[in-house]
């Protein structure tokens, strides 16, 4: 049994709790065990929690889930690029597997809906990852 993590931004949480059900459903479905949820206030925040959950011994792999919607501005690719190089930081500083599902940038706040699915590919691609990597 694979042990995980999930982080969980809350920005959008009308798509993120969707996204995290999907992760859980995905976690009992490969028989991972997720030993804790911790949940942040958005995706940039996503990499400090990565990485103290990467640091316990107890957690084999760590899944992130978020939605990144438009705006006005660019900000929402800044953001997206921001979470995506910290979480491969993390992954690649503590040997541990951290995937991407965080949905957008790019996306309006119906597609972030749509793409609820992406807290299910997270959790599949941590467990594949910790079973290639053994």
């Amino acid at each position: 049994m694979v042990a995980l993590g999930l982080v969980v931004a809350r920005f959008n949480s009308s798509v993120t709790e969707q996204m995290e059900q999907a992760a859980l459903d995905a976690a009992a479905e490969r028989d991972a065990d997720v030993v804790e949820v911790v949940r942040v206030p958005g995706a940039y925040d996503s990499p400090l929690a990565a990485d103290r959950l990467a640091r316990r011994t107890d957690v084999e792999a760590v899944a992130v889930v978020g939605a990144i919607v438009t705006g006005d501005t660019d900000h929402d690719r800044v953001i997206a690029d921001a979470a995506a190089q910290g979480l491969t930081d993390v992954s690649v500083e503590r040997d541990k597997p951290v995937t991407f599902g965080v949905s957008g940038p790019g996306q309006s706040g119906a597609e972030a809906r749509e793409r609820v699915g992406k807290g299910a590919e997270a959790v599949n691609a941590a467990v594949d990852m910790v079973e290639v990597l053994a």
